[in-house]
Order: structure tokens, then C-alpha cells, then sequence
């Protein structure tokens, strides 16, 4: 897939993902961070940073859920002059109010666990993961590669507001934005009191570095052009910069290790953005042969399905050689799915994914308040009948 049909795709499933949202959800107005923007902290087009917050109440009044946005990433000027004209990379193309559901849902019958918490949502328009920090504007192109400089002044803006009393903290995020909460997921713990609860959660993040069916390493090179683009390296964690090449520090798999917070990792063996592009990118499959079996994943061939198991074998290596940590969470399901934690029927309803009878905000829940451990792989694809398996129409295909 080339480089501007993964931005159009991501678009695509974002609206997707929004409009299910949107279904269940309650409205939450913006607020803009308007004082970021004399620190340099802005989106791609120079506009100031937002986020969404519903307070908290009650026995949450003093509990803070930061929640960062997905929406993939900005590789070179080209996609990232795409994606600056769009929500994605401008404050002033986001809408006024989004829904908030799922994790961040506040009724305690679809969220039991955090739905009288402070929540917030932050809006994602640096394409960087919020790692970019590059001082120079291009006149020609006015470009501004800024992503880090958002996280610290969101964090700033939020800490002022009563986060800097929190006695309980968990940073989450899905897709892009479950790579942000893993990447700056110590450094979020650092931000917060001494004696804060505080722990992190990766809904969709962990990309692995597989290479293409065409034996092509195209993700890697992608990350390696995000990192380059953006000015990453500094940014992130020098565990992993000072052994590794920057680029390869995009991956959790070299990051995970040395994280000191609990992080709990949330993802389907056989994700379905990184089937379609990591594992079968546009320029990987030049005549459709798994243009079916990518949209859905009950249409795959007998020797593509093996394909898919031996991308579910890879992605469990990668997550077995993070090795045992008692504070690790981990629920690893089966489904032809991405992102699992803002969409509330599989967060939390009736007929909900689950793992061992226990659906994901149970096992979030019950792993954030040490109620219990939970470390979980489902058995492998079709053997999991609660799984709500994604089906993409042709206008989701870039």
C-alpha cells in the first residue's frame, strides 16, 4: 500500500470506528490548548493542541483516565501536507464534540470501572505518536513537527486542572494512540503523585516488525521515515535508542522490556490493520489476490489462513520474549478486529469478546485495581465464537 493510500485507509477506519462510537456514546465538548501555541506545541498546521474532558465525580473525583487518539502516523512531507488538511493534523477540522463510550463511557452498566473517573480524550494531529519535536518550519511547506511538545503541554494544561492530585492514573490509547501510551507511558508515571495508582494500557499498539508477503520489511522502513520525519529520536525512550536504531524503537517489542510501569497490552493475535498493512500491503498484493480475504477474514483461503496463523505465531513470539512480569497484563484474543476499548460492545455488553468468561473492561478493571492478575491468549482463529470479526467494504480499501 502506498503511503497515501495508508493515510486514506486510516481515515476510512477511523470514521468507522467514530460512527460506532457516536452509537453509544455521550458528547463531550472540546477544549483547545490555546497556550500551547506560544510554546510551540501545535498540530501539523500550526493550530493549538486539543483534548475532551469529562470530569470526574464522586469516588472518581481524584481518578484520571488520559485516553490518546489513533489515526496511524505522517511518514514525509507528502502525507503529512495530507493529513494537515484534515482532523488529523489540524485543531480547526476536529468537531466541537465527540462522543465519549467505551472505556470512557459514564454509566457504571457499560463501564464499571472507570465511569465516574475524570476522562480524556486527546485529539491526535502530529502524526508522530506524540514523539516529533523539530524546531525548523519549512516556509514552503509550514509544516510543523511538534508531537512531543503537544504530549508535554496537554499534560501541563491537565495537571493544573487537578491531575497533579490524582490518587489513581491510567493512560490508554488506541492504535497510534496505544503506541503513545506505551512509548511515554513512564513518563506519564513520572508526571503524577508519588503515591498515584498509576498504570498504562495499549489498545491495539503493539506493531510488530514483520515483513511483508512479499518478504518486503515495508513497516519497517514506514517507521523509520515517521522517526526521521519528525525529529522522534530524541524523544524516545534512550533504553531502546541507545542499543537500537531509532526507527526500530517505534516497535514495542524493543520498547516493552524497559518500562518500569504496569502496562496492560490489549490486542488481536490477528489485528486487523496490521493484517492489512504490515502483512499485506497494497504494494505487496499488486493483483488482489487477498483483496477478499482482507476484508474479511471468514473468506481467506486455506493457504492464506496459514499465512494469517503464522502472523499470529510471530506476534506471540514477540510478545513471549517481553518475558514474565507479574505486573503485566495481557489479553490476547483471537478476532479479525482493531481497537477494542472505545467501542463498548466489545468493551463491555452482553455478547462482548471474552477471554476465560472475562470480557476486556473486567480484565482491565481487575488488573488496574490488583483485584486479580489476568494474562490471557485466546486458541487460535476460528475457535473463538465471541469475537465481533470486522468486515471492510470496498470503501475502507485504499
Amino acid at each position: 500500500m502506498a503511503d497515501g493510500s495508508l493515510y486514506a485507509w486510516w481515515c476510512c477506519a477511523l470514521g468507522w470506528a467514530l460512527a460506532l462510537v457516536a452509537a453509544d456514546g455521550f458528547l463531550v465538548d472540546i477544549t483547545y490548548v490555546e497556550s500551547a501555541v506560544a510554546k510551540g506545541a501545535v498540530c501539523l498546521d500550526g493550530s493549538a493542541p486539543a483534548y475532551h474532558l469529562a470530569r470526574g465525580s464522586g469516588s472518581g473525583e481524584k481518578s484520571w483516565l488520559v485516553h490518546f487518539e489513533g489515526g496511524g502516523w505522517c511518514n514525509n512531507v507528502t502525507t503529512c501536507l495530507q493529513r494537515k488538511r484534515t482532523r488529523l493534523g489540524s485543531s480547526k477540522e476536529m468537531a466541537t464534540q465527540i462522543a465519549f463510550s467505551g472505556i470512557l463511557s459514564d454509566t457504571p452498566d457499560d463501564n464499571p470501572d472507570f465511569y465516574n473517573w475524570n476522562k480524556v480524550k486527546v485529539r491526535y494531529c502530529d502524526g508522530s505518536s506524540f514523539t516529533g519535536d523539530v524546531e525548523e518550519v519549512d516556509p514552503a511547506t509550514k509544516l510543523h513537527y511538534r508531537g512531543a511538545r503537544i504530549w508535554q503541554a496537554v499534560m501541563d494544561d491537565l495537571l493544573a486542572k487537578g491531575m497533579d492530585k490524582a490518587e489513581n492514573a491510567l493512560i490508554s490509547g488506541c492504535s497510534a494512540g496505544g503506541l503513545t501510551s506505551i512509548l511515554h507511558c513512564d513518563r506519564f508515571h513520572d508526571l503524577l503523585p508519588p503515591a498515584a495508582r498509576v498504570k498504562c494500557l495499549s489498545d491495539a499498539g503493539f506493531f510488530i516488525n514483520e515483513k511483508d508477503v512479499a518478504g518486503v520489511g515495508y513497516i519497517a522502513a514506514f517507521f523509520n521515515d515517521v522517526v526521521t520525519t519528525h525529529g522522534s529520536a530524541k524523544n524516545l525512550p534512550p533504553s531502546c535508542t541507545s542499543t537500537l536504531p531509532p526507527g526500530t524503537c517505534f516497535f514495542p517489542q524493543n520498547e516493552v522490556k524497559q518500562i518500569q510501569t504496569p502496562l496492560f497490552i490489549l490486542n488481536a493475535a490477528y489485528d486487523s490493520w496490521q493484517v492489512r498493512n504490515i502483512l499485506v500491503p497494497g504494494v505487496a498484493d499488486p493483483h488482489g489476490k487477498w483483496h477478499s480475504c482482507k476484508h474479511d477474514i471468514d473468506q481467506c483461503s486455506a493457504s492464506q489462513l496459514r499465512v494469517l496463523q503464522g502472523f499470529r505465531g510471530d506476534f506471540l513470539k514477540e510478545v513471549a520474549e517481553l518475558g514474565n512480569s507479574d505486573s503485566r497484563g495481557l489479553f490476547i484474543n483471537s478476532c479479525f478486529v482493531h481497537c477494542q476499548s472505545e467501542i463498548q460492545e466489545l468493551w463491555f455488553s452482553s455478547d462482548s469478546p471474552v477471554l476465560g468468561n472475562t470480557t476486556v473492561a473486567n480484565a482491565v478493571g481487575d488488573w488496574f485495581f490488583d483485584r486479580s492478575s489476568f494474562q490471557k491468549i485466546d486458541c487460535p482463529y476460528p475457535c473463538d465464537s465471541t469475537c465481533h470479526n470486522r468486515i471492510y467494504d470496498d470503501s475502507s480499501q485504499a
